[in-house]
C-alpha cells in the first residue's frame, strides 16, 4: 500500500473516544453507546446520562434525526430533496425542506469563507471524475469544459422562505463536505433537548463531536493516529468539533495516476498532492468545511483563513511531515505524544 495512503487511513481511523476508565464508578451517571449505519458510513454515540432509559431514549432521538437528514439530503435517493432541487435545475426556485435550505446557506457563506474552494455545486465535476475512474480515462478537455461549466455558488439561489433554485440546467449538488458536520451539530442540538451534556459522536471516522466533557471531569483526550514523519498525539476537546480530510484517503487510479477524492471547484481538477488537513473548530459543520477546503488552499491561504477564525485551530500535513499548524493547534493537544496507540483506552 502507498506509505501516505496508509499514512491518511490511519488518520481518518480517529480511534476516537477517549480515557474514560473508571468513568462508570461515578455516581449518578450511566454510559449509553450504540452505532447506526447513516450517510454512508458508520455513526457511533457514547452518552452519559441520569439512567439507562433516558441514555436510551436520547440515542434513539439522535438516530432519527440524523437518518431524517440522510433521507433529504443524500443524491443515491431519486426521492430525495437533493435530487428534486437538481431535477428542477434551470427552473424558477421551489419550496424545499428547511433542512437543505439552511444547509445550502451555510454552504454559500462557506464557499465565500474560502474564496470559492469549497463549493456544493461541484456535483458535475464529481460525477465527471467518477466515470474517468470506471473507464480508466482522464475526462477530455472538452469534457471537462462542459461539467465546469455547470458549477458555480454563485448560480445556486436560498431563500429566507426555505426556497432554492440552481439557476443552470445540469447542475447538481454533492453535500459530501458538509453534511456529516451539519448532523453532528444536529445531533448535539438533539441530545441538549434530552438533557444530555456530555457525549462523543464519532461519523464515519473523519468526523466527532465532543459534547461536554467525560463524567470525571477535564476534556475529552481522543487520539489522532500518525505515521511516517508526523507521530500521533492526543487532542484535548471540550464543546468542540475535528475533522480530518486526505487527499487521497479515496483516491483513484486512472492511467497509471492517483488522483484524490478532493476537487478543486475553481479549475475542475482532483488535488494529486498527499495532504492531510485536520480542524477543530467550536461546530461540526465549520470544522467540516474547512477540513476539506484546507488542502485545495494550502499553507499560503488555509494559514491565514483558519487563524483569522475564532476558536478555530487546524494544521495541514504532508507525506513528509507538517505543511502549517495554527499557534493555537498545539494548546489543544498534551505536551507529548503516547509511546503507542495501545496508551489510549478505544471504545465502541
Amino acid at each position: 500500500m502507498n506509505p501516505f495512503r496508509a499514512f491518511v487511513r490511519a488518520a481518518l481511523a480517529l480511534a476516537a473516544t477517549a480515557a474514560t476508565l473508571g468513568c462508570l464508578s461515578v455516581p449518578g451517571t450511566v454510559e449509553t453507546s450504540d452505532g447506526r449505519y447513516l450517510m454512508g458510513t458508520v455513526l457511533e454515540i457514547t452518552l452519559y446520562a441520569s439512567d439507562a432509559p433516558t441514555g436510551r431514549a436520547a440515542l434513539e432521538k439522535a438516530f432519527a434525526r440524523v437518518r431524517e437528514l440522510d433521507q433529504r439530503m443524500t443524491r443515491f435517493d431519486a426521492g430525495s430533496e437533493v435530487r428534486r432541487l437538481e431535477q428542477n435545475a434551470g427552473r424558477p426556485p421551489l419550496r424545499v425542506d428547511p433542512d437543505l435550505a439552511q444547509v445550502l446557506l451555510r454552504a454559500r457563506e462557506a464557499h465565500r469563507l474560502t474564496r470559492g474552494t469549497f463549493d456544493v455545486t461541484v456535483g458535475p465535476l464529481v460525477d465527471l471524475w467518477v466515470r474517468a475512474a470506471r473507464r480508466d480515462r482522464v475526462p477530455t478537455p472538452a469534457e471537462l469544459s462542459l461539467a465546469r461549466a455547470r458549477v458555480g455558488a454563485r448560480d445556486l439561489w436560498v431563500g429566507a422562505d426555505s426556497r432554492a433554485g440552481l439557476a443552470r440546467a445540469g447542475m447538481s449538488i454533492d453535500l459530501g463536505g458538509i453534511a456529516k458536520g451539519y448532523a453532528l451539530d444536529a445531533v448535539a442540538r438533539e441530545l441538549r433537548a434530552a438533557g444530555i451534556r456530555n457525549a462523543l459522536a464519532n461519523f464515519g471516522r473523519s468526523s466527532l463531536l465532543a459534547l461536554g466533557s467525560p463524567p470525571e471531569g477535564g476534556p475529552w483526550r481522543v487520539w489522532l493516529p500518525g505515521s511516517g514523519a508526523t507521530p500521533g498525539r492526543v487532542l484535548l476537546l471540550r464543546d468542540q468539533a475535528l475533522s480530518v480530510s486526505g487527499s487521497l484517503e479515496q483516491a483513484a487510479l486512472i492511467g497509471g495516476r492517483r488522483y484524490g477524492h478532493i476537487i478543486d471547484p475553481r479549475d475542475g481538477q482532483p488535488i494529486q498532492a498527499p495532504l492531510r488537513a485536520a480542524v477543530i473548530a467550536p461546530e461540526a459543520t465549520l470544522a467540516e468545511v474547512l477540513s476539506t477546503a484546507l488542502p485545495i488552499l494550502g499553507p499560503k491561504d488555509g494559514g491565514p483563513l483558519l487563524a483569522s477564525l475564532p476558536e478555530v485551530d487546524g494544521e495541514l500535513i504532508a507525506a513528509d511531515g507538517p505543511v502549517f499548524a495554527t499557534p493555537g493547534w498545539h494548546t489543544q493537544r498534551e505536551p507529548a505524544p503516547l509511546p503507542s496507540e495501545s496508551g489510549i483506552e478505544s471504545r465502541p
